[in-house]
């Protein structure tokens, strides 16, 4: 089994995202870094390559130029997929492209800018056959994936509320107009979107919870604010949630709690208890009874689910993290993508990777929160 070849579009030298992506790519030995286009400046671009080791040759100008020059390569010389690392503007013109062109794509969340191009998206993946992974993180944890077989299997009973929320702090003051590239452009409406925190954030604590519980969001109330002056985008909201099998829920997303880091959780009350994790805590779920002390299970033990032992590389008491569940999405993709050249079917633990359709569900979950943000309805539909 060879290691895969993978071509980076975006984070170049100074980019927080790129750095992670290359780590998780690399974490498992499945895949290497081969060509890139890392910047939109190609001084930049070919800077940046060079320090990561790459010939220059492979320092691509622009991605339409490395996507084209990659697709005429002989198939044990070319990339065989593409990772677009770049703000939410820039993910649809290159991730389009390399679908055109015969190559497999991992990009970042939320999809595209618009839930009109995350569908011609997700069309293409149809037409072409071709994976698509998209970054949704927290879905790589070890317990995560403990709490949804536990869910599916029904070990609790059925699910009656979600709660799940996001606070950060760091946009509490205007820190995009002080010369942080990370903050203008998830402020600026022609790179971000139609929002702001709800599209960087709250697409996360929406995948979560329909990922955990396996249920759908039929319909959304939203109260969406921007409490900064002057800043363009929603930098806060709350949203009540209904489910396709009746259940209720309510998700909070702010990047102005000021104090917060990072601070992602969600908590599924079903019939005889509930589970409850926390992102900062990742190694530990709890799973609290009606009638009984509440349980803690720990990532690496041999007691958990073939699906959580699959997403796990260390034995209890060694603390995994966002780096390791990230790169629990890579070797899912890669592992699904060996199978294929190999002409074996992946299996369900390889499969388990969000895909275009969680792409579309996300765009559909920022439109649909807007709106009702915006308007006097008491529930708004979710639509795709």
């Amino acid at each position: 089994m060879r290691k895969l070849k993978m071509g980076m579009i975006g984070g170049g030298k100074n980019a927080f995202i790129g750095a992670v992506h290359r780590i998780a790519a690399n974490m498992d030995g499945l895949i290497e870094l081969h060509c890139g286009a890392f910047s939109s400046s190609p001084d930049l671009s070919l800077e940046s390559g060079k320090e990561l080791g790459l010939p220059e040759n492979k320092c691509y100008e622009s991605y339409t130029q490395m996507i084209d020059a990659e697709a005429k390569l002989p198939l044990e010389e070319k990339m065989d997929f593409v990772s677009i690392v770049t703000p939410n503007h820039a993910h649809f013109a290159p991730a389009m492209l390399a679908l055109e062109n015969g190559f497999h794509v991992v990009l970042d969340k939320p999809m595209t800018l618009t839930l009109a191009e995350a569908k011609l998206l997700e069309q293409k993946v149809k037409e072409t056959r071709l994976y698509l992974c998209l970054t949704h993180t927290y879905a790589g944890y070890p317990m995560v994936k403990q709490a949804r077989n536990m869910i599916a299997e029904n070990h609790l009973g059925s699910i009656r509320k979600i709660m799940v929320e996001y606070p950060q702090g760091w946009l509490s003051t205007g820190f995009e107009n002080e010369g942080n590239k990370q903050a203008a452009w998830r402020t600026d409406p022609s790179k971000s979107g139609i929002s702001g925190c709800m599209g960087d954030i709250g697409t996360h604590a929406a995948h979560l919870a329909e990922y955990i519980s396996g249920l759908k969001i039929t319909q959304l109330c939203a109260d969406i604010n921007t409490v900064v002056s002057n800043r363009r985008l929603d930098d806060d909201g709350n949203v009540l949630l209904k489910f396709d099998n009746g259940a209720n829920g309510i998700l909070v997303a702010s990047q102005v709690a000021a104090g917060e880091e990072n601070s992602l959780k969600i908590k599924v009350y079903v019939e005889k208890g509930g589970f409850e994790w926390h992102q900062m805590e990742p190694n530990t779920l709890v799973v609290k009874w009606l009638d009984a002390p509440a349980q803690l299970y720990r990532t690496g033990n041999g007691y958990l689910s073939p699906i959580a032992a699959f997403n796990s590389r260390i034995p209890s008491g060694h603390p995994e993290g966002y780096l390791e569940a990230f790169g629990n999405l890579y070797k899912n993709f890669a592992l699904t993508l060996q199978s294929k050249l190999e002409g074996k079917e992946p299996t369900a633990n390889m499969l388990d990777f969000p895909t275009a359709s969680d792409g579309v569900r996300g765009m559909a979950f920022i439109e649909n929160v807007i709106a009702s943000g915006k308007s006097t309805q008491k529930w708004t539909e979710f639509k795709i």
